[in-house]
């Protein structure tokens, strides 16, 4: 199983936010400085990792490195912090 370190970053859109493309990190370090960095920017921003094995397409559930924004969706409310 390997690691897989995500940084999502939303930007203002016409009818609330919407999803920039999604970053790939290559730590956990790397995903909380780059979701930091972004924070400046952004008005949403959440790093996750999870888990898994491409070849057999099991994943576990993502958990939690980073947030930042006014409201936490329930999405990642509902996610384990590291």
């Amino acid at each position: 199983m390997a690691s897989y370190f995500v940084v999502q970053s939303f930007s203002p859109g016409k009818r609330g936010m919407k999803p920039d493309i999604a970053v790939q990190a290559n730590s956990l370090v790397h995903a909380r400085r780059v979701a930091e960095r972004l924070a400046l920017s952004k008005p949403m921003v959440f790093a996750t990792v999870m888990e898994g094995d491409p070849e057999s397409g099991d994943f576990g559930e993502p958990k939690l490195i980073y947030f930042h924004g006014d409201e936490m969706p329930e999405e990642v409310s509902n996610m384990q912090p590291v």
